[in-house]
């Protein structure tokens, strides 16, 4: 097993995460990759797609910037030059590009990423102002709105749909044919984790319609490989260096620039994104000086720690611990018997959570996640196989549990 497959490993294991893949790249170039889990049933593979999420926000601010380079628009220039409607009309293109305009998060509406989307019209019109939380440039406040805006103002200086300019301008010249607006070819479907059964539920692979410049696209390792160096400075044809320092400067001391993400890795500064959408978590992160980059994709909605995986990959300390012979796998039934005893329980005024993970019951602290005992069932009985209740019977009472004098509750109880 390389050490990128044993690192993975314990990504899936720790997140319980039904696949993931994962790439270290070089120019471009995949040097190193692994997958854990599986897609239909199989090992997950490097040409397995998956959705990126907000790492789309990347490509809509490189569209956004060869505008500017070419004397298209200005940085400086407000939303209403180029979308005299919108509610938010004053706000620039920089803070725009930086969430910095003072925007709400989300458009106004049902939840945009599990709700097939509207038109430009009608998020427009939705989205009159009144949801701003602070004046432009007063802080920080990442805006899916922003990029849904933005992709309407590359629309209309390119004479077409913000798909159809991604297409032309950036994955055509770049040969990445496996960069998509939906789901296409081999790709994982994308899951949600229930929490206290670890059973998995199918999370909806929206169109999201004008707000797809903010999250819609899907794509593969070997693509963001590619992507990679338009982030790095690396394609000076598609974006030029000077422009590409310029994206990654941390415009309010909050770790992003314009459209880029920035973190620190074993003391190397890197840029990207990371991406998330119902079912799916993604990272792609880039040390422009040297070009490697780190990329991982699964099909969960939680249990990666996105921010984190470009010390996950490159960092020189190895994993502690060997993982599992199997890796964490989904649970396919529930026992009707296990079903009641769920969810969260108390030991006096401590929380506990009761799991049902790989056919036995784990119990958790709440605050820590920390792993206390688990018991395995037996002859129509719960014993305890590991922790401090190793042999002893867990006894199920209508309104709590009992293991020797210990005595479980569902509210909390001052002991």
């Amino acid at each position: 097993m390389s050490d990128l497959e044993r690192r993975l490993r314990h990504l899936q294991e720790q997140g319980r995460l039904p696949s993931i893949v994962a790439a270290v790249a070089r120019d471009g170039v995949l040097v190193q990759t692994a997958g854990a889990g599986r897609v239909d049933g199989e090992k997950p593979d490097p040409a397995t797609a998956y959705r990126i999420g907000s790492i789309t926000k990347t490509l809509t601010a490189v569209l956004v910037m060869q505008l500017r380079d070419e004397g298209l628009l200005s940085l400086d220039d407000p939303l209403g030059r180029f979308v005299p409607d919108s509610g938010y009309a004053a706000t620039t293109v920089a803070d725009l590009l930086a969430h910095t305009g003072g925007m709400q998060s989300e458009p106004v509406g049902p939840w945009w990423e599990r709700h097939d989307g509207g038109d430009v019209a009608s998020l427009v019109a939705a989205n009159d102002g009144s949801g701003a939380v602070a004046g432009p440039g007063e802080y920080f406040h990442y805006s899916n709105l922003g990029y849904g805006l933005l992709g309407e103002v590359v629309a209309r200086l390119r004479g077409g749909s913000w798909w159809s300019v991604v297409q032309e301008r950036l994955l055509e010249p770049l040969a990445m044919t496996r960069t998509t607006y939906g789901p296409e070819g081999r790709h994982a479907p994308g899951w949600s984790v229930g929490h206290f059964t670890g059973t998995l539920h199918r999370e909806p692979h929206t169109d999201t319609g004008a707000m797809a410049p903010a999250g819609q696209l899907w794509s593969t390792l070997g693509d963001l490989a590619i992507w990679s160096t338009v982030l790095a400075g690396r394609r000076p044809e598609l974006l030029s260096p000077g422009t590409a320092a310029e994206m990654a400067v941390d415009r309010a001391g909050s770790g992003y620039g314009l459209g880029l993400r920035l973190v620190e890795a074993d003391g190397a500064r890197l840029v990207g994104h990371t991406g998330s959408m119902p079912g799916f978590l993604a990272s792609l992160f880039v040390d422009p000086a040297t070009g490697e980059a780190a990329i991982a994709l699964c099909n969960a909605t939680t249990g990666l720690e996105t921010d984190g995986v470009p010390t996950a990959l490159l960092s020189g300390t190895p994993q502690v611990g060997p993982p599992a012979a199997q890796g964490w796998r989904p649970t396919l039934d529930v026992p009707v018997e296990v079903a009641p005893l769920l969810g969260v329980w108390f030991w006096g005024n401590q929380a506990l959570e009761l799991r049902w993970h790989h056919d036995v019951l784990e119990v958790r602290a709440l605050q820590s996640a920390r792993l206390l005992y688990t018991f395995a069932r037996s002859d129509g009985r719960f014993v305890g196989l590991t922790g401090y209740h190793r042999g002893e019977t867990l006894h199920v009472h209508p309104t709590r549990l009992e293991c020797a004098t210990f005595v479980y509750t569902r509210e909390p109880d001052v002991l």
